[in-house]
């Protein structure tokens, strides 16, 4: 049978950010420092492709430190972790090298400042992730009130006579945590806003991207981990500018080739866990099945580089 024509257009940017290339950098340097085995508490990033090629190098990924020897070298991810973690590691003399993103690490700082005015918090985001556990971990027991949904920012009720101030999740939905804060902002107008919102640059992009393409695409593959927050995001924001057939894929063998039959064209964008190769074998994968012609669509020029940990620069 003759093979149909496919058009892919190709969201940029996508895939790897400046936090997550740091965060894989710091494990890589850390083995080569310090040798094997170097145990990593909690994935380093979102995406089983990179963490199975770092166990290859030597990591060891757990989810605890009391599963970590005593005398090898630990690393924090890049979502970062509670006081409590580092605290722990200090207790016990485990070395430990901290690869949290900056831009987390910057939610924290405005946690703490926020708290040291005596204001109450609210961070907008998801419970039970990682960044949000390690965010609401910087500060004592009550400090900061979560709130996942619009309907958690109609129904709160704050402290009396203490200012109230929010921060969010860095890879939430730029449009659907815009909503939450207007109802807060409505019901609140001397609500603390961050000088410059949390959700980072590369989740901003990447969703910018895909509303670039989404509504001349008949069907998307975003290329991501199911765990990852910013991946997720990028089926819902598929979905909600015109492209109702978005999925999430892990890799090129998880694509369903039924779905994609009647497709004639292709969106696919790649999480900011997720590496350039997984986008490059979907695209290969694609030509095997189609007569494919390839169309990049780029919003923005990524050129942000975070700095290693001191201690693993030479």
């Amino acid at each position: 049978m003759p093979r149909s024509d496919l058009k892919i257009r190709l969201a940029a940017p996508r895939g790897f950010c400046a936090g997550v290339d740091r965060a894989i950098q710091i494990v890589e340097k850390c083995i080569e420092k310090h040798g094997v085995p170097v145990y990593v508490r909690h994935e380093i990033v979102h995406n089983q492709f990179v963490v199975r090629a770092l166990e290859a190098k030597g990591a060891i990924f757990v989810e605890e430190l009391d599963q970590i020897p005593d005398g090898f070298p630990v690393i924090f991810s890049a979502h970062g972790v509670p006081k409590s973690i580092p605290e722990e590691a200090n207790k016990r003399g485990l070395y430990y090298v901290d690869a949290t993103c900056p831009l987390v690490s910057k939610v924290h700082i405005g946690a703490e400042r926020h708290y040291k005015a005596g204001r109450h918090i609210l961070l907008i985001g998801h419970s039970g992730h990682p960044e949000v556990i390690g965010t609401m971990g910087q500060l004592p027991k009550g400090a900061i009130t979560l709130i996942e949904t619009p309907n958690d920012a109609s129904i709160y009720s704050p402290p009396k006579e203490q200012e109230i101030a929010y921060i969010t999740q860095t890879t939430l939905s730029v449009d659907d945590t815009q909503t939450i804060i207007d109802i807060l902002k409505k019901r609140f107008p001397k609500l603390i806003e961050p000088s410059k919102q949390d959700i980072c640059y590369a989740t901003t992009n990447r969703q910018q991207a895909v509303k670039a393409i989404a509504t001349d695409c008949d069907a998307l593959i975003v290329i991501g981990a199911p765990n990852s927050s910013n991946s997720r995001r990028l089926v819902e924001v598929a979905e909600q500018n015109g492209c109702n057939e978005a999925r999430l894929i892990g890799c090129a063998s998880e694509i369903d080739w039924e779905w994609l039959q009647t497709a004639k064209t292709l969106g696919i964008s790649a999480g900011a866990s997720a590496p350039e190769i997984l986008v490059e074998e979907v695209v290969e994968a694609c030509k095997e099945k189609f007569n494919v012609k390839l169309e990049e669509v780029e919003i923005a020029r990524e050129t942000v580089h975070f700095k290693l940990p001191r201690q693993l620069v030479v």
